[in-house]
């Protein structure tokens, strides 16, 4: 047990050195009565399976499998798909770097990853597949995967790399016209355009759409400037508008802008609370929306301080990239957070930026947030490297700080199995609780997580967190009010089931 009198007393107290004189006397009369109740803590080594289990078959999952099944790990891949890919398998042009054309084009790159994959010993995938559950902890997890029918797999780490998707939202009109497409849309049609005639020769892009609006999905405003630049390569002759509130190309990606202007391509910018109006003209029925309903754009030119209309060939919107369908389901079976825009949650920004809450399990990729290749490429490294930490362990030390149950007051109530975000407490029917009732709850000490949730719940008072336990909390608030120190129920330290 520690005092923390720097922190406590002379940091916050500086100014006053006689409280801090008289707060230190407190924390070290109470730390003394804590001290006084304190128990050794049991530990055990549990061994550790060293094969990875992978949530997701794109960039960021087959990034992560190459780098531990490399260092000797056998690797689980789980694709809920019929294809490996992701996203990549959507992307023809990467984006410039330097000015130059990249040696691979995306199709060239994914094909090389998934050979790869597929000629790798230690990788095995399993595609159209999908997480039913998983038990266990870190080192020990055991999932059961569900396609035509449900096996299980047992490993030692968990890395989540299911990434993101293209938002396809009402917003602009999309859905009512085929010339209303989004930058993935518009880029299959540039790859797919074998001749000038079939290239539109006027292009209206819109920035920040949908969500958007609330969050940066970083990702839009280069990919519109990459497919500008490739239509300009493609049709020279075209007229490109980019209606945007803020462009954000990230690092040197600065360059495609400068090389945009330059060639001829316009930005207006436009307000949030003044954003473009979109009008699709309809038939002489006034009902019918064809192919060849004019697309009117209407938007208040900065500069000239006055509306004007653009009249485009293809309207193009940079919809953001929003978590994939089946996140929040993904996150509820195995207890992992999420932001308030849905993608998964980090433990700490700067400290376990690839690390979950929960222990021996990783994220990568557009699953974290969206990014570009490269980066999901790193994190997805990372997270590996991480997840390596664990596998390359024969035996892992269980925590001590862990909930105990005294089955002599287990009433068997099944509060503690409730309660609890991990589903760690069992009944078990061997078990004799309070008055000879058969069964009583067990906690699992290389499980539990030491959360103290069951423990301050328990109505018979049966469960202890250890190194917190009634008794030395009690202790430590009679030292602080000087209190006759109070006799409370200590459970011993030979009742500790360790595994």
């Amino acid at each position: 047990e520690m005092a923390n009198i720097r922190n406590q007393c002379s940091w916050v107290h500086s100014n006053n050195w006689d409280q801090a004189t008289t707060k230190a006397k407190q924390l070290t009369r109470m730390a003394v009565g804590k001290a006084s109740k304190l128990q050794p803590l049991k530990i055990a080594e549990v061994p550790v399976n060293n094969a990875a289990l992978i949530i997701g078959g794109g960039a960021a999952g087959l990034s992560a499998a190459f780098t531990l099944a490399d260092q000797g790990f056998p690797v689980h891949i789980v694709e809920r798909e019929d294809k490996l890919g992701g996203n990549l398998k959507h992307l023809h042009y990467f984006v410039p770097t330097n000015g130059k054309e990249t040696q691979w084009n995306p199709k060239e790159y994914l094909a090389e990853m998934i050979y790869k994959a597929k000629q790798h010993p230690l990788i095995h995938i399993h595609l159209n597949t999908e997480l039913a559950n998983t038990t266990g902890f870190k080192g020990n997890f055991v999932s059961t995967l569900k396609n035509s029918h449900s096996f299980q797999v047992e490993h030692g780490i968990i890395i989540v790399a299911t990434g993101g998707e293209e938002y396809k939202g009402p917003e602009y009109g999309y859905g009512k016209s085929d010339r209303i497409v989004t930058q993935l849309e518009f880029e299959q049609i540039l790859s797919e355009s074998s001749s000038l005639s079939r290239l539109p020769q006027s292009v209206v892009m819109i920035q920040c759409v949908g969500p958007a609006e609330r969050f940066c999905s970083r990702l839009c405003c280069t990919t519109a400037l990459k497919n500008a630049l490739k239509l300009k390569e493609l049709n020279p002759s075209a007229n490109i508008t980019i209606l945007y509130r803020d462009i954000r190309t990230y690092g040197f990606k600065e360059r495609l802008y400068t090389k945009a202007r330059a060639e001829g391509i316009q930005f207006i910018q436009f307000e949030f609370d003044d954003k473009p109006d979109v009008v699709i003209e309809v038939g002489d029925d006034h009902q019918t929306i064809s192919s060849k309903s004019e697309i009117l754009v209407k938007i208040k030119e900065q500069i000239l301080g006055r509306k004007i209309t653009l009249n485009p060939d293809l309207l193009v919107l940079s919809t953001p990239v929003i978590a994939s369908k089946g996140t929040r389901d993904l996150a509820s079976k195995l207890k992992l957070s999420i932001d308030m825009d849905g993608f998964f949650l980090e433990a700490h920004v700067k400290l376990r930026p690839v690390d979950f809450s929960a222990d021996g399990i990783f994220m990568a990729g557009l699953a974290h947030y969206p990014k570009f290749l490269d980066e999901t490429i790193a994190q997805a490294q990372a997270a590996a490297s991480r997840a390596a930490g664990i596998l390359s362990q024969k035996t892992m030390l269980t925590n001590a700080r862990v909930a105990v149950v005294d089955p002599l007051q287990c009433v068997g109530c099944l509060t503690c199995v409730r309660i609890c975000p991990y589903d760690v407490p069992k009944i078990k029917q061997n078990y004799t609780g309070v008055g000879n009732i058969v069964g009583a709850a067990f906690i699992e000490p290389a499980v539990c997580h030491g959360c103290g949730s069951c423990a301050s719940e328990c109505p018979a008072q049966a469960i202890q967190l250890m190194h917190y336990t009634d008794a030395q909390t009690i202790r430590k608030l009679d030292a602080l009010f000087e209190g006759k120190p109070s006799d409370s129920p200590v459970i011993p330290i030979d009742l500790i089931d360790v595994i």
